[in-house]
């Protein structure tokens, strides 16, 4: 058992890349062992700005040797009737390198044939190595690889030096046109020059010495430990989201935070265009007072171990001025006028060429939205249904703003900033940001009445514009998100308790598309089928996700409930229903009334006629249907399914024993129509809730 190193240099890796690609690398270094069947104890990968690396411990030194069944022709064909061996048996020996004298006879099911037993001697690792690293890096997912100079190879950055070794001793190879050997390189400043490594394990520490912390999650929980030591010694919360603190970290070698500050004056300006500013553009770790409210200190990862630690924090406070400055700029000039006249800009603004500029989207907006508010109030929620148009026609007014010209990210927050400047009522200016939410899966949902309406109506208007263009998402392409909007649609409409009917918003969103000119909208009923169809067919993509089955879905879907809200409470029954012990012999019983009812020649009757009941099992089962009908009755009201399918599992008994007593083709027509008049109601009531036969238990 040895110790491998692998290590390949290059110029600075592109930082948002450099997780993944370590990530693929071990992967893809893990399977091919694996499959070349050389086992270690463990396997280690590192990254840092100009190195990728892999060291793998207690390797075994080579395969192990194996041995192959060689199945050759029939003994009838290898041999002639004297038992000499055929030209067909000569030759398949010759293949093997062996006398024919040497095969064997296989006993199989389908006959003897003639075989060879052949050993494989195992490959030594050091002879494997080289192209298992080679297949690696070639197999990196690398959107654009690069030549260095006249080299052939090709690699996301040019490669400097390649390191590959067995404990102490180099194993002679060419990974990305360089010949390996046992020399890397430290931090780029303090330790530039080349370092022998003398032995495989020494990897790690080796480079500690160097300046360069090679193990990416030791030197990400380093940033993180130095951040929150900053920030707390100014009683702060850093913000820290996880793909800024994923890139820093692949930019620096020997991380250093510092902290720095900026004027309070800045403090005035969204403090989201400031964190926006800080983060894409300088890489910087803002801070918060324990309310969230931004501080005039940021913190920054440097690279390197200054004597004097201030000149860096003033040049970093020098750079970022500049920035803060901007967005100070277009936020004062955007208030030199009211929100409401910038939407007179959007009326030269389109938002699809077909559908018109986003002025009139904005007007198809505040109907839908009055006309969801509307059915809200109708159901006891407080809002204000003028209130509800005046943010409607808001909603998209701060897209012709300067600050959401140069930070698109703030549309909405932009918005609900101008509209408190200028006085607008707090729900109006808090639904402005709202109306996007959620923005994607699993974020959060807007809280305000009109931030519902305006999310719902600005998802339920795009989605029956894209239709009816023709512009429906296909496999591959969703370039307005649709699918997204879908589930957004979904998820606000079941978390926020509405029960509201998706026909009758997609109703009126596809009328927002008329006027006195006609309606933008040719195929008014496709449009509105293939709208209703996408939305169905989201519920699978997000019950799944919520880790509910296929087969309770698809139980669900059966019966095409229209209200969200209500698919909810079906989905939550069926799963409840699912656990109870008679679920599988009801659900075998469903399916099985279901294809005797579907093979039925006649029309089946509604009613049950009681005086044909001759049986005892059947005459059982009628009760006991009576007696669920009337009890099942007030629960559907109330929309309680889960205790609809829970006394709906007292029918198990008396379905098993109709079945197993009663003969349904009767020859007495008249018997055969009332029995299945009987099982007719008797799948009526699972229908109430859900198509039970649909369940897989």
């Amino acid at each position: 058992m040895s110790t491998i190193l692998f290590e390949l240099g290059c110029e600075e890796l592109p930082p948002k890349s450099l997780k993944p690609l370590r990530d693929a690398l071990q992967a893809s270094v893990t399977e091919q062992l694996t499959a070349a069947d050389i086992t270690f104890d463990s396997i280690k990968a590192f990254a840092a700005p100009r190195r990728l690396a892999i060291q793998i411990q207690g390797i075994s030194d080579k395969q192990p040797d194996r041995t192959e069944q060689k199945r050759g022709p029939a003994i009838k064909a290898a041999f002639d009737a004297e038992g000499n061996p055929t030209r067909a048996a000569m030759g398949f020996a010759k293949g093997l390198g062996i006398e024919a004298s040497e095969l064997t006879t296989i006993n199989t099911d389908k006959g003897d044939y003639v075989g060879f037993e052949q050993t494989i001697r195992g490959q030594a690792t050091t002879e494997l190595l080289p192209a298992i690293f080679q297949t690696a890096l070639d197999n990196l997912p690398i959107a654009k690889r690069m030549r260095s100079g006249a080299s052939r190879n090709e690699f996301v950055r040019p490669v400097q030096w390649a390191v590959l070794m067995q404990d102490d001793t180099v194993i002679d190879a060419t990974i990305q046109g360089h010949q390996t050997g046992t020399q890397t390189r430290g931090h780029r400043f303090h330790s530039p020059d080349y370092h022998n490594i003398a032995h495989a394990n020494d990897y790690e520490e080796l480079l500690s010495g160097l300046k360069v912390v090679a193990d990416f999650d030791k030197r990400q929980m380093l940033i993180k430990n130095q951040v929150k030591a900053l920030a707390d010694e100014v009683n702060s919360d850093a913000i820290v989201p996880q793909d800024l603190l994923d890139e820093v970290t692949a930019l620096v070698d020997f991380p250093i935070a510092l902290r720095a500050s900026f004027e309070a004056r800045f403090l005035q300006v969204p403090q989201e265009a400031l964190i926006s500013t800080m983060q894409a553009d300088q890489k910087y770790f803002c801070l918060t007072d324990k309310n969230g409210k931004l501080q005039p200190y940021f913190i920054f990862i440097t690279n390197i171990e200054s004597k004097d630690p201030n000149q860096i924090i003033e040049g970093n406070e020098k750079v970022v001025r500049p920035r803060l400055a901007d967005a100070e700029f277009f936020f004062l000039q955007d208030q030199k006028q009211p929100l409401f006249a910038l939407t007179e800009s959007l009326k030269n603004r389109v938002f699809q060429d077909k559908l018109g500029t986003i002025w009139e989207k904005s007007e198809r907006i505040a109907k839908l939205a009055a006309f969801i508010a509307t059915l809200m109030q109708q159901q006891g929620h407080g809002i204000n249904v003028d209130e509800t148009v005046r943010a409607g026609i808001l909603s998209k007014a701060d897209l012709a703003s300067s600050l959401v010209g140069e930070y698109p990210e703030l549309q909405g927050i932009a918005g609900t900033y101008y509209a408190r400047l200028n006085d607008e009522p707090e729900a109006v200016a808090a639904s402005l940001e709202e109306q996007y939410l959620p923005k994607f899966s699993g974020d959060v949902l807007p809280q305000t009445p009109i931030g519902i309406c305006l999310a719902l109506a600005d998802r339920l208007d795009t989605l029956v514009g894209i239709f009816a263009i023709d512009q429906a998402p296909t496999g591959s392409k969703d370039p307005f998100s649709l699918r997204r909007s879908a589930i957004g649609i979904l998820r606000i409409l079941i978390e926020k308790q509405l029960p509201i009917n998706l026909v009758a918003l997609v109703e009126q969103a596809i009328k927002g598309y008329s006027d006195a000119e006609g309606s933008k909208i040719e195929k008014m009923g496709d449009t509105f089928t293939q709208v209703m169809a996408f939305l169905n067919s989201r519920y699978r993509a997000m019950y799944t996700e919520q880790g509910v089955s296929v087969d309770t879905i698809q139980a669900v879907q059966a019966i095409n409930p229209h209200m969200p809200l209500d698919f909810d409470q079906r989905i939550r029954a069926v799963q409840a229903f699912s656990e109870l012990s008679q679920a599988s012999m009801l659900a075998d019983s469903n399916k099985r009334v279901a294809n005797i009812l579907a093979k039925s020649e006649v029309s089946v009757a509604d009613t049950v006629d009681e005086a044909l009941l001759s049986e005892p099992a059947e005459q059982n089962l009628y009760a006991n249907v009576q007696q669920a009908q009337t009890v099942v009755q007030p629960l559907l009201e109330q929309a309680d399914y889960t205790q609809v399918l829970q006394t709906l599992a007292s029918l198990d008994e008396p379905l098993t024993q109709f079945f197993d007593q009663v003969m349904v083709n009767s020859e007495d027509a008249s018997l055969k129509n009332n029995r299945l008049a009987l099982l007719k109601q008797v799948r009526a009531l699972f229908l109430t809730v859900a198509d039970i036969s649909e369940l897989q238990l």
